[in-house]
């Protein structure tokens, strides 16, 4: 099987660890990946602010990229139900015959990573280790477009060392949404602050998910409250071979209560 890593304009930008990360897991466990340097943004910001015109070019781009592939992995949920469920209807209304057909060939073959190791590789242990005590929170794409159901838990749970504790209101959304955030700061930080009450009421020392996105939103909340909770990608957890001795859920002098402005 040919794999391809499409790591999203967002993590090659701010996270480029993550894609490290799914390089080196799925590399543990026996499976080539390739990196196409073509790639690009998938447009989803784009086709989310209403410039649908604007997106179709990178999704015909998209799609050229990756048709060599048998199956396309992506760590961001967001960005793997953009190809899957909004390049279809895209396409649709183009009215072009030729780009319907590439992106009926191509978005079922995209994969959020915990379901290409789940639904498709058969895993759930990846022979990671991690001995520090973990809550996960289900992002919006993820959870409700894409269908990742308990995937990412199931993964967690056989990791080594680690404790999963439950998050209060795990399915309430973060309020991060792109540009969601840029245009309704104040409501997304609101949205926010309640998702980083959670995660303290957990007493977890890191926040998981499978997005990026989400994780930067949360994590500047806490980090502004000096709360001592890190963020880490779903990822970047399955590919750690050991502890992390910066991990400290209780560093001197922090906060464990969320201020609200």
């Amino acid at each position: 099987m040919r794999v391809a890593l499409f790591i999203t304009c967002f993590n090659d930008t701010l996270f480029p660890e993550t894609g490290k990360s799914v390089v080196r897991v799925l590399r543990r466990l026996g499976h080539d990946v390739e990196f196409p340097y073509a790639q690009t943004c998938c447009g989803q910001m784009h086709f989310n602010t209403g410039y649908r015109h604007e997106t179709r070019p990178l999704a015909e781009s998209f799609a050229k990229t990756f048709a060599p592939y048998d199956a396309v992995v992506t760590p961001s949920g967001s960005c793997a139900a953009m190809v899957r469920d909004s390049y279809p209807p895209l396409a649709d209304s183009s009215h072009s015959a030729e780009f319907a057909r590439t992106v009926a060939a191509i978005a079922p073959r995209v994969y959020e990573f915990s379901e290409f190791l789940v639904d498709v590789l058969g895993v759930e242990d990846v022979g990671a280790v991690f001995p520090h005590t973990v809550t996960y929170h289900p992002t919006c794409h993820s959870a409700r477009t894409l269908g990742v159901g308990d995937k990412p838990v199931r993964l967690l749970r056989a990791v080594r060392g680690l404790r999963l504790v439950e998050l209060p209101r795990a399915d309430e959304c973060c309020g991060f949404g792109g540009t969601f955030a840029l245009k309704n700061a104040a409501t997304s930080t609101a949205i926010g602050l309640d998702k980083a009450e959670a995660v303290l009421e957990s007493g977890a020392q890191v926040l998981c998910a499978g997005d990026n996105s989400c994780l930067t939103h949360i994590g500047g909340l806490l980090s502004r409250q000096h709360a001592g909770v890190r963020v880490m990608h779903l990822a970047d957890i399955l590919a750690s071979e050991g502890p992390h001795p910066e991990l400290d859920p209780y560093p001197s002098g922090a906060v464990r209560t969320v201020v609200t402005p």
